[in-house]
């Protein structure tokens, strides 16, 4: 490109209302993407499954966008609003004909051409044509405009990027639970709004029966509140919240349910119950949460461990937590998990009791005491997640750079972590409970419908993997 025609590109400008004669004409082509899509259905709130999925490409997706004139008249819109006749112009309306459908892939031209213009108001009317790659006509119509009146010149802005945050791994996810079937879950105090829907969307998705435990007249409130019906449920009627926590127990040591989903009751409540001695679902194994977290622009799943359950745990509790992670990581495919153990640096400082404990935990892997995954550390959260910072810091490692579950030192810096990647980076976060008898649901009031079911379905695959397998030996009292 020579610089007279790089200066031109770099400037917008209009042709005014006495510049134009009919039969004028402008163009531009573009391809249509699935971000496209995604990004039409983010704006307009159309999250309707069936346009949002790759398979309806060819048919409902993709033909309800162009005779919605989405995409096709945004794209006049544009030729119309910087082209011809450019800015300061008034669209003032359309009418659009659709002809075919568009499908990821399909390259758009699209064109307009001054037909006939109206002196006394500065109005223009211009023929509208949009065709494919194939020349076949999809989109024809009319589109009127108030055409500027005076010369506009200005400095050709830059389009912003715009990067949605796809989490298409919780997708998969639920792909893999689709033709399993759905497990008897008992639903600890589901006395509110978010709690109950939460258990009958997974329903919905056929990943659990819900067996409804808690005060039957508040849950029965709850749902006639919020239109839900319950009546095909199950419902186990407790006095108090104290009570629903220990019957849900009841229920999984029974058999008659097979997994544990936290309702609108605080979790040390809920969990009071599970590790009873005589009458909870313990197990040899430390009880520890994992997040397992879709980070866009991460390459990989990556599970947070333990951001939730223990505040401050031992060194022997860690190999616990890890051990229970790397269960997790099996059961979702990772077969071989790097697993890091964080701390604010990458060398054993004793002043730092992480690193110390990270390079303990390093050893007790090479001895056999925590299987199944590649454990190392200590190591700063970048040098565990970025491949340039471990290259910076000169670290040679299987884990480094590439880690797909992050120990934390404690509770808080891993709650915090995860509710960075969540709030800050738009992750996905779904959660459970480890090493009970059965996996064990947390969710959040703060939650989207994405996590709660995806929190369920990680749920279900622990639960299905697990079975025809003895239950982990109780501990001991």
């Amino acid at each position: 490109m020579n610089a007279i025609a790089a200066a031109a590109t770099s400037f917008i400008e209009n042709r005014t209302f006495d510049e134009i004669s009919a039969g004028d004409r402008a163009s531009l082509v573009r391809t249509l993407s699935q971000q496209d899509i995604e990004l039409f259905a983010a704006m307009s709130g159309d999250v309707n499954p069936a346009h949002m999925d790759p398979a309806y490409a060819r048919t409902d997706l993709f033909h309800r966008v162009i005779a919605h004139g989405m995409w096709g008249g945004a794209l006049i819109s544009t030729v119309l609003g910087t082209e011809l006749p450019g800015p300061g112009t008034i669209y003032l309306s359309q009418d659009l004909h659709f002809h075919a459908p568009v499908g990821v892939g399909d390259t758009v031209t699209v064109t307009v051409t001054a037909r006939e213009k109206h002196a006394l108001n500065h109005r223009i009317s211009f023929d509208c044509r949009c065709s494919n790659q194939r020349g076949e006509d999809v989109i024809l119509g009319v589109a009127e405009v108030q055409a500027p009146t005076e010369k506009i010149r200005r400095p050709r802005l830059e389009v912003p990027d715009v990067r949605l945050a796809s989490h298409d791994r919780f997708r998969d996810l639920m792909a893999h639970t689709a033709d399993g079937i759905p497990i008897a879950t008992a639903i600890v105090h589901p006395c509110d709004e978010v709690s109950l829907g939460a258990a009958i969307e997974a329903a919905r998705a056929g990943l659990i029966v819900p067996i409804l435990v808690g005060p039957a007249a508040r849950i029965q409130a709850a749902a006639k509140q919020a239109g839900l019906d319950i009546s095909s449920y199950r419902l186990v009627d407790t006095p108090h919240s104290h009570a629903a926590a220990a019957q849900a127990v009841a229920l999984v040591r029974n058999g008659q349910a097979g997994l544990l989903m936290k309702g609108s009751l605080h979790t040390d409540e809920l969990m009071h119950a599970v590790v009873a001695v005589e009458t909870g679902l313990r197990t040899e194994r430390r009880l520890s949460h994992v997040y397992l977290m879709d980070v866009p622009g991460y390459a990989r799943p990556l599970l947070v461990t333990d951001a939730a359950i223990n505040i401050a745990p031992t060194l022997a509790e860690k190999r616990d937590i890890i051990q229970n992670a790397i269960d997790l990581a099996h059961v979702i495919g990772l077969a071989t998990p790097r697993v890091a153990v964080l701390s604010a640096v990458e060398t054993v400082n004793p002043a730092i009791p992480s690193t110390v404990d990270a390079a303990a935990l390093c050893k007790m892997a090479e001895r056999g005491q925590i299987t199944g995954g590649i454990v190392d550390g200590p190591l700063a959260f970048d040098n565990a997640v970025s491949p340039e910072a471990a290259r910076e810091k000169g670290i040679v490692s299987k884990v480094a750079g590439q880690a797909d579950i992050l120990v934390v030192p404690d509770l808080e810096s891993g709650n915090m972590l995860a509710k960075q990647l969540t709030f800050l980076a738009g992750a996905d976060a779904a959660g459970i409970v480890m090493g009970a008898r059965v996996p064990i649901i947390l969710t959040s009031r703060a939650d989207s419908s994405r996590t709660r079911i995806a929190s369920c379905a990680v749920a279900v695959l622990v639960a299905r993997s697990r079975a025809g397998k003895p239950l982990p030996v109780p501990a001991e009292a």
